[in-house]
């Protein structure tokens, strides 16, 4: 078994949290591989094999991302396409999306003996209609559009050509079930089991008094039409990353995506588990 390490080493402890998770992968006969920028931090482990990640990302069992949850999305990104398992440990703030937390690493034992359950979640991906062609760009959390100028916007919704709305609000987010915990959370929305297969539609600080988040079935094709116009129309962001201004009037395809990404779970009821940790109660 080959498991690659995605360490981010802005975070604090993730350097001493990584070099633990070389040492539990190795006790167990586990192929640990790190990037050649890295060579470095894990010198003395004559063990680990340097390599660059990116040529391995099909030919690897398992990524491990180590750090916080953009710290995964990034590694998913890298994962997009592949079969490849991904595994997340927290060693940021919040690491909602993260398997296991910095002191419950003895559960990568299990990664050996098959003691793991597959989580298959599904990406959004949004279509930019081009002169050159069509741009395709895929998200695990969220496609968001808002105000370049942070202005209210205007802009209209439709599924599978027929109108859903006509709004007024600061932007609109289009989430997947692993999203839901992330800005949709935060814009007002239902948390979703990981699992489920749906496209989660949220106004960001609408003007209107009876705004809700809507689902929609993974089937539906939805369109996003700007009508702001001149400085203030929407920006486009995949995942946080900035990707489109849009022009008055433009539309852009909103719908499932190509790809679905396998994170592991090595503790039963995860998901539900890690929500009550840190969902229901202050963060420290």
């Amino acid at each position: 078994m080959k498991a690659v390490l995605y360490p981010n080493f802005q975070k604090k402890n993730a350097l001493g949290c990584a070099r633990e998770v070389c040492d539990v992968l190795h006790s167990e006969g586990i192929e640990v591989v790190v990037d050649l920028e890295f060579t470095k931090e894990f010198s003395d482990k004559e063990f680990v094999i340097f390599d660059d990640i990116s040529t391995l990302t099909s030919t690897a069992d398992i990524f491990i991302a180590i750090g916080g949850d953009g710290t995964i999305l990034r590694c998913a990104k890298l994962l997009m396409g592949t079969e490849t398992k991904l595994m997340g440990i927290n060693s940021g703030t919040l690491g909602f999306m993260a398997a296991l937390e910095a002191d419950q690493l003895d559960a990568l034992k299990k990664l050996k003996t098959g003691e793991y359950h597959i989580s298959r979640r599904m990406t959004v991906e949004v279509v930019i209609h081009g002169e050159g062609g069509d741009l395709v760009y895929t998200a695990l959390n969220e496609i968001s559009a808002k105000s370049a100028s942070f202005r209210i916007c205007d802009f209209d919704v439709s599924a599978d050509g027929y109108l859903i709305g006509k709004y007024r609000a600061d932007g609109i987010l289009f989430s997947t079930p692993s999203g839901s915990t992330a800005y949709a959370l935060s814009a007002g929305g239902p948390v979703i089991e990981p699992d489920l297969e749906c496209i989660e539609m949220n106004l960001i600080c609408p003007h209107s008094l009876f705004a809700k988040a809507t689902l929609f079935s993974a089937k539906r094709k939805l369109r996003l039409t700007d009508r702001t116009s001149g400085e203030n129309s929407l920006v486009l962001s995949v995942d946080g990353e900035l990707v489109h201004r849009m022009a008055e009037n433009e539309s852009v395809e909103i719908m499932k995506g190509r790809y679905t990404l396998n994170f592991v779970d090595v503790i039963d009821n995860a998901f539900h588990d890690s929500l009550c940790r840190k969902m229901c109660k202050p963060i420290k």
